[in-house]
């Protein structure tokens, strides 16, 4: 029986319940089993608190996950925690605009060098399709160049060979989409198409060449399509104002969420006046935009990254962790097979692609290996305030201890006998 048969009995009876009544027994897919293998790690959590995550089956995790990146501070945060519980017998969702909307909205515009006006929504697909919407409104144009992954909606992920179902095809061909750090084939779309809109990712993993951010809102000013920046993991993690105070280079437009209000469901489309006003026409709207309970999150989030160095020191954190694990990876000869890029606060476990067919299962072992020594991790480190010198430990030792099993799979061409479960093809990757 392999040793692990049985570590994660619970998440696998509610995996069977959940699919009964939820298609992949999971509401988004990146916490499903097209992610985290079923028997391979666990699926279904009982509480977080801090850094840390405890599963069905009672482990506990130092958690890099981060709710998808969405959790900044750490979970649980006794001054979110109070502001919200103080606001719940106030009212939730009542039936007349209540003043935190403005509140929150001219906490983004102190803090966002592109912000002059604010509008909110739940989720990153709201923000994105509203930002797409002004820029085809404003513009009178069509068609859109993306860079980078920006939701679900039809608009974007028609763009994605993998993930199109039920994307009308006259739909997918108004979106195109360019490699990063690539202002050649950037402008050979614009050149090809009257834009409205380039939204994009500053960053994720690859860090951009110089002067190639600038280059890109060159472009968009030369061809009149306005420039949107996707800040959904980088906004309030990069620094104060997001990735674009961080580069210094700034968008028409730009949208918001995760690290906003520390994991509470809030997005945000932000941008110049001129530009926004678009939206007093165009239809964005729905009953939970101005929801108190996140909105009351995100004033604390925001108020204490206005008056606090908390995203220095998560990026401090980041560098820290980063430090600790790539001596990890010397110490076990490994350098030629994993490597940590992107930026501190962000960085993603980048493995040699010259692994070939061996790459899949080795990925899955990794993270069958991080589990089991305490880590909850899929490709990133995805870093919080609450990471404390015990998590940083923890995450370092797991590294010390999975790293030579990885070694020893790759020279024995074994990994695949290595996993717990026999696991199915995983959803593609999204970026």
């Amino acid at each position: 029986m392999p040793t692990g048969a049985n570590r994660y009995d619970a998440s696998l009876a509610q995996l069977k319940r959940a699919e009964a009544v939820i298609p992949l027994g999971a509401q988004t897919v990146s916490k499903s089993r097209l992610t985290l293998p079923a028997g391979i790690a666990p699926l279904y959590g009982s509480r977080a608190e801090g850094c840390r995550i405890t599963d069905l089956d009672g482990h506990e995790y130092v958690d890099l996950i981060s709710g998808l990146a969405a959790i900044n501070i750490g979970y649980g945060d006794p001054d979110i925690t109070a502001a919200v519980v103080n606001q719940v017998p106030l009212g939730v969702t009542i039936s007349l605009t209540h003043p935190i909307e403005t509140e929150v909205a001219q906490l983004i515009v102190d803090l966002v060098p592109s912000a002059e006006m604010v509008r909110f929504g739940k989720n990153g697909s709201d923000a994105t399709s509203a930002a797409i919407r002004v820029a085809r409104g404003y513009t009178g144009r069509d068609h859109v160049v993306v860079c980078g992954y920006h939701g679900w909606h039809d608009w974007y992920i028609g763009t994605s060979p993998t993930r199109n179902l039920g994307v009308p095809d006259d739909v997918a061909a108004l979106a195109h989409s360019v490699p990063f750090n690539d202002l050649a084939a950037m402008e050979a779309a614009l050149m090809a198409h009257p834009t409205a809109a380039i939204i994009m990712e500053i960053m994720t993993v690859e860090w951009p060449a110089e002067g190639y951010l600038q280059g890109v809102r060159d472009l968009a000013t030369k061809y009149g399509a306005l420039l949107v920046f996707d800040e959904m993991v980088t906004g309030f993690r990069f620094s104060n104002g997001g990735a674009q105070e961080y580069f210094g280079v700034t968008p028409d437009l730009s949208t918001f969420g995760k690290g906003m209000a520390n994991g509470y469901p809030l997005s945000a489309i932000v941008g110049k006046r001129e530009y926004m006003m678009v939206l007093e026409k165009a239809f964005f709207t729905g009953t939970f935009g101005g929801e108190l309970l996140s909105l009351t999150a995100a004033k604390v989030v925001l108020e204490r990254i206005k008056s606090t160095d908390v995203i220095s020191r998560i990026s401090a954190k980041g560098e820290k962790l980063a430090n600790l694990v790539n001596q990890v990876i010397r110490d076990a000869g490994a350098e030629h097979v994993v490597s940590l890029q992107g930026h501190p606060s962000w960085m993603f476990l980048v493995w040699n692609p010259e692994l070939g067919d061996q790459l899949a299962d080795l990925k899955i072992l990794f993270m069958q290996e991080m589990c089991r020594r305490g880590v909850l991790m899929i490709a990133t480190h995805n870093v919080m305030d609450a990471h404390d010198e015990l998590a940083m430990k923890t995450i370092a030792d797991a590294y010390a201890g999975t790293l030579p099993i990885i070694l020893e799979a790759i020279a024995a061409g074994d990994a695949r006998d290595r996993l717990d479960a026999e696991v199915p093809e995983l959803g593609p990757r999204v970026r």
